[in-house]
């Protein structure tokens, strides 16, 4: 039973920690070296060196610079690009190393399962902010920002002292992303064309209005064939109606 809970707290904190990574490193890394270095947390050999006071000190300073970064819009999602390349390896080194002092493969598995997790949140985290910063209002941006910073410690305190719910809120977690993140990224696709197309860097797709405008005239012209039917409109009317709105629509369409 023992062994069973051992391992159960080792997958909670190995998913726990990379989870967090790529949501705020810096807090998880906080999080870590002061529960380590004040003896709350127990950690594993591979990660104790997260509690000596150097690596406090620069964990805290740039959680300070993300703390303000995070909460600043168009500056928040410049942040996120570019911790693309430090939560992600950073999410796979510590998972590999929450799992302690075991075979050289199982470690290499940890920091796979844990770049990806981390990749995850990530993804979810930066995508969701490029969509907020479509508001110029800035308390949007305030509370994802201060939600993530709670997210982040409830989802450590969780994998630490009750892991079995972590690991359920970690699956309801994944069920989310994999209904969000295809809808983000196609919002993600239609803002960047978007703004390629103000830029002229994209040319503008002229298909939906071309295929609305031949719609319009093919509807007008079957009301104007109903009228001649009925006798409203003789042939000559009829033809002289039909020249004005093929006329319209050329112009219309250059």
């Amino acid at each position: 039973m023992e062994e069973y809970q051992a391992l159960i707290s080792t997958i909670a904190l190995t998913m726990g920690i990379s989870w967090a990574s790529g949501i705020n490193l810096y807090a998880a890394l906080l999080v870590l070296g002061i529960g380590g270095s004040t003896g709350n947390i127990d950690l594993p050999p591979d990660l104790q060196s997260l509690q000596d006071p150097l690596v406090i000190m620069a964990a805290g300073a740039m959680y300070a610079v993300e703390f303000f970064a995070d909460k600043t819009p168009g500056v928040d999602s410049g942040w996120d690009t570019l911790h693309t390349f430090v939560r992600i390896p950073a999410g796979a080194m510590l998972a590999a190393g929450a799992v302690g002092d075991v075979t050289p493969s199982l470690e290499i598995a940890a920091g796979i399962l844990g770049g990806g997790m981390a990749a995850t949140s990530h993804a979810t985290k930066a995508g969701t902010r490029l969509l907020i910063n479509t508001s110029p209002e800035p308390v949007t941006n305030w509370i994802a920002s201060f939600s993530e910073d709670l997210l982040v410690f409830g989802g450590l305190w969780a994998a630490l002292n009750h892991p079995i719910l972590f690991l359920v809120f970690l699956l309801v977690f994944i069920v989310l992303v994999i209904w969000l993140l295809p809808k983000i990224f196609r919002a993600i696709k239609l803002m960047v064309r978007k703004i390629g197309q103000w830029l002229g860097l994209v040319e503008k797709d002229q298909g939906g209005a071309d295929n609305k405008l031949q719609q319009h005239y093919l509807d007008r012209l079957q009301q104007l064939k109903q009228l001649l039917d009925q006798g409203a409109l003789t042939q000559e009317e009829f033809e002289a109606e039909k020249a004005l709105l093929l006329t319209q629509r050329n112009k219309a369409s250059t």
